[in-house]
């Protein structure tokens, strides 16, 4: 499947910016499944300073000095992207679990795709103990991982409330397991926690989830969402497998990724600093159109 990407984003604040200095993430990357053709990333105002680079991960960053005084920040991306996901293999033929985080904490590989680098606490997923309890459930003992992973996040789409505005951008793990509820970052970090706590190395991804409508519904412009989930590794083999909480699937065809990392916090789409007085409120529109 190829679409075209067209994403705008725009900060309003409340009193005019004096100073900036922005991380952005907003360039999606080629991954095993998808090849990017072509991409652009245009802000508003033009800034002083651009650099365009790669952090650790891989992932592209652009980012941005801006040192006139501003009321609005826009930010609008364009991209053409291939993704192309083959026929999901048999969960129950993947490595019993044991066996996979044996592998993973054995390895000496120390490469972005390590799983090494996914088996930690990171800033926004700790290793909770009552979060591993939860998980352990879906992996008893030589369960195949894919399989446990599958079970896991089915539970996680049915016993949470998906609810916009009951967290926040910085809600952790932890505090979005006892609430209970919360959006697609709060399901992939608690999903990520309790893979970690047993051992399993495990992915955050942003990135966009194409909606897909009734023939008779009219695709309004900017209607599409930015969306997170999950990789987990499960094994050399089958390595790397996306699993979206939220909806209860397996990330496919309709899953744009535009950054991986440990968790929110390594793949933030905007950060930095302001200099600034008052708030501000944000609005995105996101529109992931098929085009062959």
């Amino acid at each position: 499947m190829i679409y075209d990407v067209r994403q705008s984003t725009t900060y309003h604040y409340a009193s005019p910016v004096t100073v900036a200095h922005h991380m952005l993430r907003l360039t999606p990357i080629d991954r095993l499944h998808q090849r990017v053709h072509a991409a652009s990333l245009e802000v508003t105002p033009a800034p002083v300073e651009r650099t365009e680079g790669r952090d650790f991960f891989g992932n592209r960053t652009t980012e941005v000095v801006l040192d006139q005084p501003h009321d609005t920040l826009v930010v609008k991306v364009m991209a053409r992207i291939a993704v192309e996901h083959g026929p999901p293999g048999d969960a129950k033929a993947t490595p019993p679990w044991e066996k996979v985080r044996a592998l993973a904490y054995a390895s000496a590989d120390l490469s972005a795709q390590s799983p090494a680098h996914f088996l930690f606490p990171s800033r926004q997923v700790s290793l909770d103990p009552e979060i591993r309890d939860y998980a352990a459930s879906s992996f008893p003992a030589g369960r195949p991982v894919l399989e446990g992973a599958i079970e896991l996040m089915n539970r996680i789409k049915s016993e949470f409330v998906y609810e916009v505005g009951a967290t926040t951008a910085t809600t952790t793990a932890p505090m979005a397991f006892a609430l209970r509820r919360g959006v697609c970052q709060d399901f992939s970090h608690i999903m990520i926690s309790g893979m970690r706590s047993l051992g399993l190395p495990v992915a955050y991804v942003s990135g966009y989830l194409r909606t897909v409508r009734k023939p008779e519904e009219v695709r309004l412009e900017g209607s599409d969402a930015m969306h997170a989930w999950v990789l987990a590794w499960c094994g050399a083999e089958t390595g790397w497998v996306g699993l979206d909480p939220t909806n209860g699937i397996l990330a496919g065809n309709d899953h744009v990724v535009l950054a991986v990392g440990r968790d929110y916090a390594d793949v933030a789409p905007v950060d930095g600093v302001i200099i600034a007085a008052g708030g501000h409120r944000i609005e995105v529109a996101v529109a992931v159109v098929p085009v062959g």
